[in-house]
């Protein structure tokens, strides 16, 4: 695994969110698979405007500690201004700094992902992208991930 290292511009996602851990997703109460069933059910991408692109990007912020503690998930969609947050959607930032960008293998999204993330979260911290700072990171859904069968996501994380 070789992350593209970049700098990357803080940006603003609107969407829906909740608060959870890794071992809770490993559960009957795991909450991302619930945001996204609402996210296509609800068509919510389409109620989110001033969207910058077409993309679905998913965040995590609010760090308990590291990957082990608690975090918040936002799923939606970045916009390139804040000023209409819908009903019952929030507004997440991400923060500007140094991210490794991991790019997933090709396969089904909901097996793909979580594979990405399992290495990511077993790097060294010697390891390029393994010295994170869990402040924010996030997942981009582009052209690449349309077929949630055969898809490719990004996932980037924040380092020093």
């Amino acid at each position: 695994m070789h992350p593209q290292i970049s700098q990357v511009q803080g940006f603003t996602v609107v969407g829906i969110t909740g608060r959870t851990s890794n071992a809770n997703e490993m559960t009957p109460q795991a909450i991302i698979g619930k945001l996204w069933g609402r996210l296509m059910q609800e068509n919510l991408l389409a109620k989110i405007p001033n969207r910058a692109d077409e993309n679905i990007v998913a965040v995590y912020t609010d760090y308990a500690s590291d990957h082990n503690g608690d975090y918040t998930y936002t799923l939606g969609a970045k916009v390139t201004r804040e000023s209409e947050i819908p009903a019952g959607m929030v507004a997440t930032k991400v923060v500007t700094g140094k991210y490794a960008d991991f790019a997933s293998e090709r396969g089904p999204a909901n097996k793909v992902v979580p594979e990405i993330w399992q290495k990511i979260n077993s790097l060294p911290k010697s390891a390029p992208g393994g010295d994170r700072t869990y402040q924010s990171d996030f997942e981009v859904y582009d052209q690449r991930a349309r077929n949630s069968q055969d898809a490719v996501i990004d996932v980037f994380v924040g380092i020093r």
